[in-house]
């Protein structure tokens, strides 16, 4: 269906000397108003972990609404959903999602001790189930995975090779996943240099950018306290912000300390520190990118209810990525027609 979509442009038009004229096997007639052409549509599709079922549903509304996407660019969770919808797999992605529980989530995180916490094996194998020998080049549709190199800071674009490789090095979370190396270089997540992938989609060629940001419901972040000192209420130091975010792993880490017990209960943990980090690193640069490159359509999920690792809520999730297309479907048709050309 991707394919189908591709590469479709009216009719060349007849030259000045001859504008008057129609080819005999020219379906239009010199009455009929001139063929027009609806812009290549882009999906830039955010990190944020379990939120990126949402994803899902906004494709799935977008699909019914006659918005098909050419170019897709992903950046973790976001390059995950993508590529399998540019595969042709996601309605099994989607039966994945939907019979995951929170037992479920807890056998697929292989701990061991290594650059994360987690191998990542058992995830690979549910992918390379589906998706094979599949190679991003192989694809009906043009598709990018957005990864940051280790020690460099470089963004890379996947463009090339392992469609599944090219996910897992998406998604390695720092701390979280190991770094995956391809071509060299190792690499891991890439919402540290690139949440939202604007300016991925426009480079390969989009013309109507529809970007998805799963974490625009995060309020009261990015604020500035200039004047602050002096004890803080200890309500004000709960971690109010990452409960639930990384229950699994909160959950032991707690059990753990408990036992040691060597932090006193106020105190954050490694776990939420290192999550939090990330969240307000991603929002912050989230913010910076979107507003120098800000997308045609944006696409907001109410997604802070849900943790970043309730992989069990993706029933919630994918219905949530459905309304947020509801809330849109106005700025879409105003950008397809500014950007439908005729003639």
């Amino acid at each position: 269906m991707l394919n189908d979509l591709l590469g479709r442009r009216p009719p060349p038009r007849a030259p000045a000397d001859h504008a008057g004229q129609q080819d005999a096997g020219s379906p239009a007639s010199s009455a009929s108003p001139r063929a027009s052409r609806r812009p290549r549509i882009g999906l830039a599709l955010g990190g944020g972990a379990a939120r990126g079922w949402a994803h899902i549903g906004v494709i799935r509304a977008l699909a019914r609404a006659g918005y098909e996407a050419d170019v897709i660019a992903g950046t973790s969770i976001g390059a995950v959903v993508g590529g399998c919808h540019a595969a042709g797999k996601l309605d099994e992605l989607e039966v994945f999602a939907r019979s995951l529980t929170k037992s479920r989530v807890l056998w697929l995180m292989d701990f061991h001790i290594g650059s994360g916490l987690i191998g990542g094996e058992r995830l690979r194998r549910l992918l390379d189930r589906d998706l094979q020998d599949r190679t991003i080049e192989s694809l009906p549709g043009r598709f990018a995975a957005i990864a940051t190199e280790l020690r460099s800071g470089h963004e890379i674009w996947l463009t090339r090779g392992p469609l599944v490789h090219a996910m897992r090095a998406s998604y390695a979370l720092p701390g979280i996943f190991d770094p995956v190396r391809i071509g060299g270089r190792l690499l891991f997540d890439g919402a540290l240099v690139n949440p939202i992938p604007v300016t991925v989609t426009r480079a390969l060629a989009a013309e109507l950018v529809i970007a998805v940001n799963l974490n625009n419901d995060m309020m009261g972040r990015g604020a500035v306290i200039p004047d602050h000192g002096g004890d803080v209420p200890r309500e004000e130091m709960a971690e109010t912000i990452a409960e639930g975010l990384f229950s699994p792993v909160i959950g032991a880490a707690r059990s753990l300390q408990k036992r040691m017990g060597r932090r006193p209960a106020s105190d954050p943990g490694l776990a939420s520190v290192m999550v939090d980090a990330f969240n307000i690193t991603q929002d912050r640069i989230a913010r910076a990118r979107l507003a120098g490159d800000p997308p045609d359509v944006h696409i907001k999920p109410k997604l802070g209810r849900i943790g970043l690792f309730d992989f069990h809520r993706a029933e919630e999730a994918i219905a949530l990525g459905e309304e947020a297309v509801a809330h849109a479907m106005e700025d879409l048709q105003t950008a397809t027609e500014a950007l439908t050309r005729t003639g």
